[in-house]
């Protein structure tokens, strides 16, 4: 698996040579032949046979295989819901599955750095998969970014490079750089690691399908490794159709779900606000117009939430559900009570919400109910 190819045009090249199309869209590699895995390897290394590298040693060895939970407190208007717990990879988040891949593909090929340009949980994952592996690595952050998450990355001592400008322009920037391999949000190695998510998601409901599977958005790179996997599964006829994919975004930051809902092909950027959702703040994402194109192949949709709205959500989960998760995530279950309120999820069908990562990084504003007693007082208060 060393041939790349455009979803858009059809073109393909060797991975070695470039990450991006001509024409501009983003490149994933071409599949391999897909059957469900007979061994018991752990996590996503159970589906090593369609990756470009094996599995390697240290924590990158212990991305994915998350749990698929099944919540019924949580569930809306008699949909069933499942949380994928993407939280309990190494690093609390879903970006270890394509940093994983990165590093075992850079021990495999001879490559001493890696790099990223990330808002903080991609740089802390691939900081930490990359120092579990005995590789350098530089992160690019933006330089808006909060010094709670920079202290984060820092544990793992990478090359920190707090980057003043533009965010869109870094990252196509970091591509250009021959010195270093940059596994950046939709790079052809960071998709295909992420995309063994909806291997697993799949594979616990085999035979059959989940009606659909909700996620937060940022650059679409997971939304279109989602998509590239039903595809493959669908192509191996191991499903006969496809989940029905939604988008969610903060509504201070939705490119995507402006696009999608004023019928277009192309994402614009827009003018982001502030939100909580800090992680999937991505003005202008590199891969908008695969996203979309992943909403409108499988007949779902998109839809942004407001902060109040992801702050109430994340307070359910917690309280509810007993998940703690960052607002980035939270935006999910808040866009799936908005489509079960549109009628879009309905009662009886069966959907996977995507907690792409916990909460435990992030600060906690929560109000804290406390009393002190006495020792002596316990079996009273009681």
């Amino acid at each position: 698996m060393t041939t790349v190819q455009c979803y858009d045009c059809g073109r393909s090249f060797d991975f070695d040579e470039r990450k991006r199309c001509p024409c501009g869209e983003p490149l994933w590699f071409e599949p391999e032949r897909f059957e469900w895995p007979a061994g018991r390897d752990p996590g996503m290394w159970r589906y090593a046979d369609v990756l470009p590298a094996e599995r390697p040693s240290g924590v990158a060895a212990a991305a994915g295989g998350t749990p698929l939970v099944r919540t019924p407190r949580l569930d809306l208007g008699g949909v069933e819901l499942y949380l994928k717990d993407e939280g309990q990879n190494p690093t609390g988040s879903f970006k270890d599955r394509g940093s994983a891949l990165a590093v075992s593909y850079a021990r495999e090929n001879g490559i001493d750095r890696l790099g990223t340009v990330s808002h903080g949980n991609m740089a802390m994952s691939t900081a930490a998969c990359a120092a579990g592996s005995g590789l350098d690595c530089t992160v690019c952050v933006p330089g808006d970014i909060p010094d709670e998450r920079l202290s984060h990355i820092a544990h793992y001592e990478p090359d920190i490079l707090r980057v003043e400008g533009d965010y869109g322009r870094l990252y196509e920037e970091s591509l250009r750089i021959e010195e270093v391999e940059f596994v950046n949000s939709d790079t052809p190695l960071r998709v295909a690691g992420q995309r063994t998510v909806a291997f697993e998601i799949c594979e616990a409901f085999s035979p059959e399908v989940p009606d659909a599977i909700v996620l937060p958005v940022s650059s679409g790179g997971q939304l279109s490794g989602i998509w590239r996997a039903l595809s493959e599964l669908r192509v191996a006829g191991l499903i006969e159709q496809f989940p029905r994919l939604y988008a969610c975004q903060s509504s201070a930051c939705d490119p995507i779900v402006r696009t999608f809902e004023a019928g277009e092909t192309e994402v614009e950027p827009v003018e982001a606000e502030g939100t909580i959702a800090y992680s999937i703040a991505n003005a202008d994402p590199p891969s908008g117009n695969r996203a979309l194109a992943a909403l409108r192949d499988t007949d779902g949709g998109a839809i942004s939430v407001s902060d109040q709205e992801t702050r109430s959500a994340q307070r359910r989960l917690a309280h509810a559900g007993g998940f703690r998760v960052e607002a980035s995530s939270a935006v999910a279950y808040a866009g799936l009570e908005r489509l079960a309120e549109r009628d879009e999820i309905v009662t009886g069908e069966r959907v996977v919400t995507i907690l792409t990562g916990n909460g435990f990084k992030e600060s906690s504003e929560t109000e804290v109910d406390a009393r002190t007693i006495e020792l002596d007082d316990l079996t009273r208060v009681l």
